[in-house]
């Protein structure tokens, strides 16, 4: 055996060594790692298996004991490039389904067989034989139509490992990129073997890929060491980065966008990667058409108002410091859609404070405002008004007419009273068919004048319904509390109602002022 041949089969060997123990090394670690190690695994086993059958060809000393080899090499050559796409392609969180495995896998297959059986049909190789001039191993050979369609799917599967890596060269920090390189001259070398040895510029009759793979490889062994190939990666950090809920803009020290998120892209469909490098006060101006509401700084948080694709929508904006691997300084500006919180809560503050029926304050709304303005009027020493009004014989409109009746009954009453009524004046229902008002500032005179206006007016204004034309009258109870008055909401209250009832004693439809015992 010439020391060229040694050479080679030295090299081989020394390549499936490297690959067995990476495979041996990642089995034995694999609960540490995430499923991308599954994948790695059955990889490098097959390019262990390809080479030692390579290196064991090269011993051979006839053609039998060639073609032997040669089946047994194809047992891992033709899987371990749609293998190395695979690893590629979970290495990049690209999904991978079970009809893309069986897509991936079947040609290899097919090769396996077509070698296997290559003596039936010589679709894969025309001609294979010992090289009449250098002899066994070294061999003569032509390829046949399925060598063509498998060189053709072995180069696609390695060429876009290879591109699929590179694209991702310039959205990778640094920190990663040493697992890039590993991996894409993991795939180049191989690739640019094939190529020369197909082209006929390596030594004749021998396949120098698997000696190449020893560098590969070893390029491989150095990322698991240096990078922690399989326990951080890249796409681990851009699965969570891309995960988030909330959207993320990163921008470096000087502001100026460098990355965002998926959930960024939902909320400003605008943004793009064509923006990056861009001061963030254009980039906001190009999303939104106006200045960021304020000067971004550390412990930010405020919310905003944006209108984007005919929508209005609220986001909570707040940023954090982010310390960088250059360790430069830059700023997350994170949005959180609230939209629909924020309808929620106004729904539930609506549902709080509003009657549901006719839409006005509810009783405690009318407490809780009510005492407010009352200490107002007496800071400023102003003048208190309230005034209870009760539907006239409403009891005997549902009782003929029904609920749906009544129900239409204190709608209209509302409606009626609001047109005479201004918005400084609190109108609420106080329960059932009765109904308050309050408000400071007028004197008993003008009370008493406006209560018997929305008497007169309500009796003026019938409700027309299905079931026929319905008249309806209010009784009102007026109290004032006077400037040096001290009494509270509820004595107020009493009073009023006192003068109600008095207007109901003495025959509805009518106007009563408290003016005491």
């Amino acid at each position: 055996m010439n020391t060229e041949l040694t050479a080679y089969i030295t090299l081989a060997c020394t390549s499936g060594v490297i690959n067995l123990y990476l495979c041996l090394y990642v089995f034995v670690k694999r609960y540490n790692y995430t499923n991308i190690a599954n994948i790695f695994i059955v990889y490098t086993a097959s390019i262990a298996m390809y080479c030692f059958a390579s290196a064991f060809g090269l011993m051979a000393t006839n053609l039998e004991q060639v073609k032997l080899w040669t089946i047994i090499q194809y047992i891992g050559l033709p899987f371990s490039p749609p293998l190395g796409l695979l690893f590629i392609m979970k290495y990049l969180g690209i999904k991978i389904t079970k009809k893309t495995w069986i897509a991936f896998l079947t040609i290899p297959f097919i090769s396996m067989v077509m070698v296997a059986t290559n003596d039936l049909h010589h679709f894969h190789y025309r001609v294979f034989e010992v090289d009449s001039v250098l002899g066994a191993p070294y061999i003569q050979q032509e390829i046949g139509i399925w060598y063509v369609i498998h060189g053709i799917f072995t180069f696609s599967c390695m060429f876009v490992a290879f591109f699929l890596v590179l694209s991702r060269w310039r959205e990778t920090t640094k920190i990663y990129r040493t697992q890039l390189i590993s991996l894409m001259f993991g795939q180049l070398l191989p690739m640019i073997t094939a190529f020369l040895y197909l082209i006929g510029y390596t030594p004749p009759g021998v396949d120098p890929v698997p000696m190449v793979l020893c560098f590969s490889s070893l390029l491989y062994l150095w990322a698991i060491s240096s990078s922690r190939l399989f326990t951080i990666t890249p796409i681990a950090k851009d699965s969570i980065f891309n995960s988030i809920n909330d959207g993320v803009i990163v921008l470096d020290e000087s502001n100026r966008l460098i990355e965002f998120n998926q959930a960024s892209k939902g909320m400003f469909p605008p943004l793009t990667k064509s923006m990056f490098g861009m001061d963030f006060d254009k980039v906001w101006f190009e999303l939104s058409g106006e200045s960021f509401p304020s000067k971004l700084e550390i412990a930010f948080h405020r919310e905003i108002k944006l209108e984007t694709n005919n929508s209005k929508r609220i986001y909570q904006v707040r940023t954090s410091s982010l310390q960088q691997a250059n360790n430069s300084k830059g700023l997350l500006i994170i949005f959180t859609d609230i939209t629909e919180l924020k309808r929620l809560q106004v729904k539930l503050e609506h549902q709080a404070y509003y009657d549901e029926l006719t839409q006005i304050f509810n009783r405690r709304a009318f407490f809780q405002k009510c005492e407010q303005e009352l200490a107002e009027a007496k800071k400023y020493s102003l003048p208190f008004t309230v005034i209870l009004i009760d539907i006239d014989y409403f009891k005997k409109v549902n009782d003929t007419f029904g609920h749906d009746v009544g129900d239409q009954l204190l709608v209209h009453v509302v409606k009626t009273c609001q047109t005479q009524l201004n918005e400084e004046m609190l109108f609420a229902r106080y329960g059932g068919e009765e109904f308050v008002l309050a408000w400071k500032g007028s004197p008993l005179s003008e009370s008493e004048l406006l209560a018997n206006q929305l008497c007169r007016h309500i009796e003026t204004q019938p409700l027309i319904t299905t079931e026929g034309v319905i008249t309806v009258t209010i009784s009102s109870g007026v109290a004032v509390a006077t400037e040096d008055s001290e009494e509270t909401l509820h004595q107020l209250l009493n009073k009023a109602d006192k003068a109600l009832y008095s207007a109901k004693r003495e025959g509805r439809n009518q106007v009563r002022v408290y003016v005491g015992v």
